[in-house]
């Protein structure tokens, strides 16, 4: 019986540098998420801010809380899905 051929394994400092690599982009990727979430959250907070001092400048409560909670939100989602929009290098390529 002959045994197959045995291989080299990859050297320690390889498959460290991948662990490294893989660590960095996960740490990159979820700084990314918490930066684009906390922009989302800021833009409702700052429509209601903006709507409250309204109000109270203005005396028409709660109309512009409300009218800022919905700018607000519309702004984050616009945010997000300009951010999603952003392309990776990732997806395939048209056939046309």
């Amino acid at each position: 019986m002959s045994r197959p051929p045995r291989q080299a394994a990859p050297p320690a400092g390889a498959t460290l540098t991948k662990i490294k690599r893989a660590h960095e982009q996960t740490t990159a990727a979820i700084q990314h998420g918490w930066v684009e979430g906390s922009s989302f959250f800021g833009s409702i907070i700052a429509g209601t801010l903006l709507g409250w001092l309204g109000d109270h400048w203005l005396g028409t409560d709660p109309w512009l809380i409300v009218t800022g909670i919905v700018a607000g939100s519309v702004t984050g989602f616009y945010r997000m899905w300009a951010m999603v929009r952003i392309p990776t290098g990732k997806e395939p390529r048209d056939a046309s």
